[in-house]
């Protein structure tokens, strides 16, 4: 069984609500929801327009604001902060799975640890842990204070900041809220109610897996064992081809063939029915959206690549000389293709939005209706982002670009 490019395409973007016109309620239980069919969204501390997260909710609902997020979170504990590829707001309803999550990384941690980040942060959990217990949600910057920190840069921590770190990766502290981008930790026991803790039921690593697995397929549409692995990257890739081909026995998973971009067929796994379905999805809406490089279908750069040929690389660690495009570019998605890219900065001083360039990619013609279709988006964005008006420096409109460098 077979699927075509076009209805891969609508079929992943449905899956990442993008599929429908960017609208509807952006607060509360409607946000939650929107989160819970995402999975998560990732974190990510540049603020050249707006945060990562920030961007990614907003391009499903322009009525979202930063506000909306920070009351869910710090207010209404409907999620919690920790690691899938990265850091990322998950669903409190999910915290059970992370279970084997707290497990694992406090293996590994402990491991990489000892010889990456300072030694003797294993001697600071109990005084980092009363710490917390007798003053309340810490944050980096109360513990260790009597400690060197290294010279190594950034990540070179004192044992302190290390092993905070460490309790909340393992479980026994959980973040609580950020003041700017510095987060703060507080007791497990004191955050998350009692059936959700590690300790109400034996953790089921085989459940555990199965439901990873399931949850990242619902997510992705269609999706090689790897794939599933990597969507929230606690399974290994051992355990999630074990888990297609137990399920592919059961009937509950079919292997058809995907066409990409450049036309070539990959094979991959889905739920029997879906091939059916996706062909019954209706087009995209064709209004403009500007998304963040952090947003779920770009997050596995090579899928993005197979499935709409667009190649993206984020140069934030390149440098300047080196860059093809520029520090924080933004994809620009037009119905269910990637036609662009955008290098743009808030300007809060002067109250702009610079717009320095725009990439049209090699295949889209930047037609006037185009060109007007982005200037109504950026409107939108410069609003979103508290700005007053949109900037154009000139020559910002540049060839066409390469599908790779």
């Amino acid at each position: 069984m077979r699927l075509d490019n076009q209805s891969a395409r609508r079929l992943f973007l449905d899956r990442h609500a993008l599929l429908e016109q960017p609208a509807g309620p952006a607060k509360g239980a409607d946000l939650l929801a929107l989160i819970q069919r995402l999975g998560f969204v990732q974190l990510d501390s540049i603020n050249t327009v707006a945060r990562a997260h920030d961007v990614i909710l907003y391009a499903r609902r322009p009525g979202f604001r930063a506000k909306h997020l920070k009351q869910l979170y710090e207010r209404g504990r409907g999620l919690f902060e920790h690691w899938t590829h990265d850091a990322a707001m998950i669903p409190m309803a999910f915290y059970p799975h992370w279970h084997l999550r707290f497990q694992r990384d406090a293996e590994l941690l402990r491991k990489h640890w000892r010889n990456w980040r300072r030694d003797g942060f294993e001697a600071q959990y109990e005084a980092v842990l009363n710490h917390v217990r007798d003053h309340g949600p810490a944050s980096s910057s109360d513990v260790g204070k009597d400690e060197k920190k290294g010279s190594g840069g950034w990540w070179d921590w004192h044992p302190s900041k290390t092993a905070l770190e460490y309790l909340w990766r393992s479980g026994a502290l959980t973040v609580v809220g950020r003041d700017g981008f510095q987060k703060r930790y507080d007791l497990t026991e004191r955050v998350i109610e009692e059936h959700l803790r590690p300790g109400a039921a034996p953790c089921n690593a085989e459940a555990t897996i199965s439901w990873l697995c399931s949850a990242a397929l619902d997510r992705l549409g269609f999706a090689t064992s790897g794939e599933l692995a990597a969507f929230w990257d606690t399974a290994s890739p051992a355990e999630a081809k074990a888990w297609c081909a137990g399920q592919l026995r059961l009937g509950e998973l079919e292997e058809i063939e995907i066409e990409q971009a450049d036309g070539k067929l990959r094979k991959v796994f889905t739920r029997p029915g879906t091939v059916e379905a996706a062909a019954e999805r209706g087009p995209a809406p064709g209004r403009m959206r500007v998304l963040s490089p952090f947003d779920p279908v770009l997050r596995d750069r090579k899928r993005a690549e197979r499935l709409f040929g667009f190649y993206y690389r984020i140069e934030v660690f390149t440098p300047a000389p080196k860059r093809q495009y520029g520090y924080y570019v933004f994809p620009l998605l037009e119905g269910a293709r990637l036609v662009g890219r955008i290098d743009m900065k808030a300007d809060r001083d002067a109250d702009i939005l610079r717009v320095s360039a725009v990439w049209p990619e090699q295949d889209v013609k930047w037609s006037p209706a185009r060109a007007k279709r982005l200037e109504a988006e950026l409107d939108r964005v410069a609003r979103f982002a508290g700005l007053g008006s949109v900037h154009f420096t000139d020559g910002w409109l540049c060839r066409p670009v390469l599908l790779r460098p």
